[in-house]
């Protein structure tokens, strides 16, 4: 596995938001609109982390299958690749990718116990498992904001705010960051964040570190601004995205 975030296959994958924010034609003909796909992405993310709950894995499997699952969408279509059956498919190869292996059987056990109207099976996991590998190009590897977290927090005079900043970081995989920007500069960001929230000057720290901090601080409005809109998410919003996903043309 890489161990140099700028050598690997993640940092030549970035991608711009407009390239990000592109719904397939496909989904289009079912009146699947940029809000919808943001909402499905989203209502997708939350399913793997509850998922991954009932299967315990490390949060940091989590954030690998929900790259993968938003790394896919900039490539195929929702009508093309079920996101019912892609979330716990991305949660199953990022399991062994992480070496955290989760049984498939365990994955379908929870979803029948408790997530009924995503039913799946075995076999279907396994081959969905086979066209996200093809979708992703064999591009496994993902660096997450985690890896340097602990430490920038501790040396930025934050170590009372670690678990606010963790929280914020794991928040920004409702997002599609992790496709557009550097791991560290989401990690950045959520720190200036949670500096912001804990009304702690650290603007010579940040100098010191010598990162365009214009950067950071746009990271940190798009943070800002995710959860201003969260508030306005409805399930009624989200029910309407999904049942779009079932309409047949």
């Amino acid at each position: 596995m890489a161990t140099n975030f700028w050598a690997s296959t993640h940092y030549k994958e970035l991608l711009d938001q407009e390239e990000v924010d592109v719904v397939h034609n496909l989904d289009r003909e079912r009146g699947i609109t940029l809000e919808d796909f943001k909402l499905i992405k989203l209502q997708m993310t939350n399913y793997i982390a509850r998922l991954a709950q009932n299967v315990k894995v490390r949060q940091r499997v989590v954030a690998t299958a929900v790259t993968y699952m938003r790394r896919v969408y900039t490539r195929k279509s929702m009508t093309e690749y079920d996101p019912r059956l892609l979330a716990p498919s991305c949660l199953y190869l990022a399991a062994k990718s992480e070496e955290s292996t989760v049984q498939a059987r365990l994955l379908v056990f929870y979803i029948k116990k408790f997530y009924e109207k995503y039913r799946c099976e075995i076999k279907e996991i396994l081959e969905m498992e086979m066209k996200i590998l093809e979708a992703l190009n064999y591009y496994l590897v993902v660096f997450h904001p985690y890896r340097a977290l602990s430490q920038l927090v501790q040396d930025a005079g934050m170590s009372d705010a670690t678990q606010l900043t963790w929280g914020l970081v794991n928040d920004t995989y409702k997002t599609d960051l992790i496709l557009v920007h550097p791991p560290h500069l989401i990690g950045l960001a959520c720190i200036y964040v949670a500096s912001v929230l804990r009304e702690k000057e650290n603007t010579a720290w940040f100098e010191d570190l010598r990162v365009d901090m214009n950067v950071v601080k746009n990271i940190a409005m798009e943070i800002l601004d995710f959860y201003d809109a969260h508030k306005m998410i409805t399930d009624d919003r989200v029910n309407a995205a999904m049942h779009k996903l079932t309409i047949r043309t």
